[in-house]
């Protein structure tokens, strides 16, 4: 019997290395192993909360699934759109009056954004949408539609998965049955935070992101813009808080990554260990970069293969929920 693992990324900007060794690789490191069956949902729903261009949405949309195509995807994966699922916004109206006010109050999201206005000497709601107050109910709608039975997560999600259960507890409970499987989740401790090319975490939000799939002149300018210390040549350096380090060892092999350091303590310029990380990950991203080109080039592929899972995403959905709204008294 295979595991369900059920994941989402949002598609927010263009795919940058950050999201790649943080999320996607290790979605397809899953989806590439036999005993797995991988449903990747393309969460285009909660983007909403930040981006309300529909061009520029729709752009990141199709980018988004021909990156995880590209960079290897298993076929037997499912990728599919949260929009073109309905029953998971029907499943998130029906999760509302389960859901206590108060415990989306705890949201690190919504609680962030109240911190900031307070400081701000704004009202607390200034700018809080209802997308983003009741965000954890679509991603508990997300889980439960499809009884997953693990799911991926970073260690900032895990709160989200606490409230999830506690949704589900409360419909089990009023129901008398056990409508919902409580959620699993995991957290890959070998998964560390991706460096941007200011030092600080890689994110779209501080403008620090080296796109996966930009050009190879683009590419290269990213990387040599990335920030170092001011030791020279021939000057011994520290490998350890270098982010060209950091991003080098995600490229290269072991090899690679003991001779790189040594080349550090013997001196190595900073132009020269960028140009060896940008010959590194542009040799890495050669194959990925032209499937991506071909990908975008020709939607009719990407519509193909999400109208295919839509339909077998919908089955599964329609029966689950054949079986929530009865015991909820809806007929």
């Amino acid at each position: 019997m295979k595991n369900v693992v059920l994941t989402g990324i949002k598609p927010t900007g263009a795919i940058h290395l950050g999201n790649y060794f943080g999320a996607i690789k290790p979605i397809i490191q899953l989806s590439n192993q036999i005993d797995n069956e991988v449903n990747c949902f393309v969460a285009d729903l909660h983007a909403l909360n930040l981006i309300k261009d529909p061009n520029q949405l729709k752009l990141y949309t199709r980018e988004l699934v021909a990156s995880l195509l590209a960079l290897g995807l298993s076929e037997r994966s499912r990728v599919y759109l949260q929009s073109h699922i309905p029953q998971i916004s029907e499943l998130a109206t029906l999760l509302m009056p389960y859901t206590s006010k108060g415990i989306l109050n705890r949201a690190h999201a919504y609680k962030a954004k109240v911190e900031t206005n307070l400081k701000k000497g704004r009202d607390v709601d200034f700018a809080v949408n209802m997308g983003l107050f009741t965000y954890p109910v679509l991603m508990a709608a997300d889980i439960l539609l499809f009884d997953g039975d693990s799911v991926p997560i970073g260690k900032d999600q895990i709160q989200h998965i606490e409230i999830c259960r506690n949704i589900a507890e409360s419909v089990n409970f009023s129901s008398n049955k056990t409508l919902f499987t409580l959620p699993k989740f995991s957290v890959d401790e070998s998964v560390s935070t991706i460096i941007g090319t200011d030092g600080r975490k890689m994110s779209k939000s501080y403008h620090n992101t080296i796109a996966l799939f930009s050009s190879e002149k683009q590419f290269r300018k990213a990387i040599f813009a990335i920030k170092t210390d001011a030791k020279g040549r021939n000057e011994a350096k520290d490998p350890e808080n270098c982010t060209v380090f950091h991003l080098f060892r995600h490229f290269a092999s072991e090899e690679q990554t003991r001779d790189m350091r040594q080349q550090y303590l013997n001196g190595i310029s900073y132009g020269e260990a960028k140009q060896e990380l940008f010959e590194l990950a542009n040799d890495y991203m050669g194959e990925p970069r032209k499937r991506f080109k071909h990908l975008m080039e020709n939607q009719g592929k990407i519509d193909e293969i999400l109208e295919k899972n839509q339909l077998v995403m919908i089955k599964v959905a329609k029966k689950k929920l054949e079986a929530v709204k009865p015991s909820m008294g809806l007929r």
